[in-house]
């Protein structure tokens, strides 16, 4: 009786672990949806730096993606913006 209380706890305490690594998992694939771009241009422009070349295009491609990101962050969505419905009132 005690080892199936043992192995019921046991299994319990697995199964939160894999909700709370599924949960960090789908809170980091959010914010690489909306930094991705911006990680990535920085990343290769820090490549091309280090190798002597001019990085300054992937440097203005990764503010432009950083800002685009803000700007999305910004926005206000709701239901009534649901797939730019703009007639939410029908």
């Amino acid at each position: 009786m005690n080892l199936s209380h043992r192995r019921q706890q046991r299994g319990q305490g697995m199964t939160e672990y894999i909700i709370i690594v599924a949960l960090i998992a789908v809170a980091a694939i959010g914010v690489y949806q909306f930094f991705g771009q911006t990680i990535r241009n920085q990343t290769a422009g820090i490549a091309n730096e280090v190798a002597g070349q001019d990085a300054q295009a992937q440097i203005q491609q990764a503010q432009q993606a950083a800002q685009g990101a803000t700007n999305e962050g910004q926005a206000t969505k709701g239901l009534a913006t649901y797939n730019n419905n703009t007639n939410a009132n029908r």
